[in-house]
């Protein structure tokens, strides 16, 4: 059950090849980073290896762009594992590092902890189980977040609404929703489409209205708490109530819609580039409704022993309780390090910053584990997405392409996973 994130890609990561010899060399002196900069974090990454070069002055970083998101990481990690070079640290987000980890590409952590000295247990309970399967962790928690909804302040006022919180119910949602059209002529919420995560979104919601995308292996997305949810979003974008966008944040930021339902990981940007004032709310409930998601650091499977310990070093460093307090402070993530909310200098952040304390208490109020068909089943988050923008934008009917999803999900894990469990 620790398992907390995983498979998006449609190819098996890795295929059935082996990762052991592909990699091996390399100058163990120079580690090579493989991220794809989430919330625009490369200027922080930059500065956070420059003082580790300085502490380890026999070690340099190459950070490297290894994709603009990240399943673009994957795709040039899965290639690297059929014969190129492999970094020493890659980014691993929630639906891909279990595919990784499942087909013995990346590295189990235990006995590298032990070796180094590293203490895995002051990282977030939560946080670090995400990377659990069989008994070992495939990574370190790293840009971790959960999603929100943010909400334009003055806009809530001007439709006579509450300007301390948000709906707290989809049912309350779509009252809101009817007095910001009926007052304002705007939608209400924005949202991305579905090749930008929405199945990710969307899941909260289901969970919201008692249904789920898969009961461990199996698929649910049939069941009538998932359809109804399926319903009620396509009739809420038919009313103009919600708004599918493949930008929301700017969309949201110039005051073009009322609400926006994102990633904290875009709270530092949204501080920077909006221009209309706003608070962060939980999602609406009933509770649980909302998933943590992000990414984390593993370390390929197919790299020497030496490249290894000095790659399990620097992602400890990346993510020490001094380093995940400036990364989430600069990006809008959370903190990994169970020290780093009681930091002074994170509680005299948080106290100036309310909204960045806002994923933080839904983590421990209103989240839950992800649905094995989104994180662990290949293309899981590609399929549910795909299907979404078929209900919304191409507005079919919710029951049949519902259907259709849960009997490709169900082969694909009869195919790719029943075997190789």
């Amino acid at each position: 059950m620790a398992l907390v994130a995983t498979a998006g890609l449609t190819a098996c990561a890795g295929g059935s090849m082996s990762a052991g010899s592909a990699g091996q060399e390399g100058d163990p002196s120079t580690i090579t980073f493989w991220s794809n900069h989430p919330g625009s974090s490369r200027d922080t990454e930059l500065a956070l290896i420059e003082e580790f070069e300085k502490q380890n002055p026999d070690l340099d970083v190459e950070l490297v762009t290894a994709g603009s998101n990240y399943e673009e990481v994957a795709q040039r990690f899965n290639a690297a594992l059929a014969g190129g070079d492999l970094p020493d640290v890659v980014v691993a987000s929630d639906v891909t590092w279990f595919n990784f980890a499942l087909n013995e590409a990346t590295t189990p952590l235990e006995d590298l902890w032990q070796e180094n000295n590293i203490d895995a247990e002051s990282y977030v309970d939560t946080l670090r189980d995400d990377y659990e399967y069989n008994g070992k962790h495939y990574g370190v928690p790293y840009a971790r977040s959960t999603n929100l909804m943010y909400w334009n302040t003055d806009d809530l006022q001007a439709a006579g609404l509450p300007t301390d919180r948000g709906p707290e119910t989809w049912q309350e949602f779509d009252q809101w929703a009817q007095k910001i059209k009926a007052d304002l002529n705007k939608p209400a919420l924005t949202i991305p489409d579905g090749s930008n995560y929405l199945d990710w979104y969307f899941q909260g919601m289901v969970w919201a209205f008692d249904g789920a995308y898969s009961d461990e292996w199996t698929p649910t997305f049939t069941s009538p708490g998932t359809i109804e949810a399926g319903k009620f979003l396509q009739d809420q974008v038919r009313k103009g109530h919600v708004e599918i966008s493949t930008d929301p944040t700017v969309a949201f930021g110039n005051g073009n819609v009322s609400g926006l339902l994102q990633s904290t990981g875009s709270l530092g940007g949204l501080n920077k580039s909006a221009t209309v004032p706003f608070i962060t709310t939980f999602l609406p409930g009933p509770s649980p409704s909302a998933a943590t998601g992000g990414a984390g650091l593993a370390i390929p499977n197919g790299i020497s022993d030496e490249r290894k310990a000095n790659a399990v070093k620097f992602a400890d460093f990346m993510t020490n309780e001094e380093n995940t307090i400036t990364f989430s402070q600069a990006t809008g993530y959370m903190p990994v390090r169970k020290d780093a909310v009681t930091n002074p200098r994170e509680e005299q952040f948080l106290n100036e910053n309310p909204n960045a304390r806002t994923a933080i208490e839904q983590l421990g109020e209103n989240t839950q584990p992800q649905d094995y068909a989104r994180v662990f089943v290949p293309g899981g988050g590609q399929r549910i997405g795909a299907a979404l923008d078929r209900i919304t934008i191409g507005n079919e009917d919710v029951e049949t392409v519902f259907d259709e999803l849960n009997k490709e999900t169900e082969q694909v894990v009869k195919r790719d996973i029943e075997p190789k469990l």
